[in-house]
């Protein structure tokens, strides 16, 4: 499979399934202005609403983060970490999030695995979401600061967290450093 960016795969199965963006705005709850962006600029959104995406097109969150087919068992090797994506909020937002897939390739998985850079910006805005599935993170670097309903936590490198993400969470940095965590995501199809 030849590599494409996130907005020419949404567009494709767009096309397969022969939806519009009306239609799959409808179906995602998601603005017209927004899908826009992501499918004609190429901006990454954050994982809900492109979790959102997937969902309306039948497809699993990792079609639109793989490159290529591997055989198994995929290694992912630090200086391979450099196709990342900054999870962008609004077009005019600075980047608070880069995700590196360290799943991308894996066409069969059920986990999709990231290793995260949070940025200080994250900690300005503490939106929360949730969505279907489990998250598992453990903290590489710096601190972070987690929501998970009514509660909030620091953790510091070596700290992990196991969490139901239907429950309403924010992940962000803590502090004015820089920190960076290995997330893994379980969505059920």
């Amino acid at each position: 499979m030849k590599t494409e960016k996130v907005g020419q795969r949404i567009k494709k199965f767009m096309e397969k399934n022969q939806m519009t963006i009306d239609e799959l705005a409808d179906r995602t709850g998601l603005g017209m202005s927004f899908l826009r962006s992501v499918i004609d600029e190429d901006v990454y959104p954050s994982l809900r609403p492109l979790l959102k995406i997937a969902r309306s097109l039948g497809v699993r969150l990792g079609t639109f983060l793989d490159d290529q087919v591997s055989r198994d068992p995929l290694i992912m090797r630090r200086d391979e970490r450099k196709d990342e994506m900054h999870m962008l909020r609004a077009k005019d937002t600075p980047v608070t999030l880069k995700f590196y897939s360290l799943g991308k390739g894996k066409s069969d998985r059920h986990m999709e695995p990231f290793f995260v850079e949070l940025l200080p910006e994250s900690a300005k805005d503490k939106d929360l979401s949730s969505h279907e599935g489990e998250e598992f993170i453990v903290v590489h670097s710096g601190r972070i600061e987690i929501t998970y309903g009514q509660e909030t936590y620091t953790l510091e490198a070596g700290d992990s967290v196991y969490y139901n993400s239907i429950v309403p969470h924010y992940v962000g940095c803590c502090g004015d450093q820089k920190a960076s965590i290995y997330a893994v995501l379980y969505i059920p199809e």
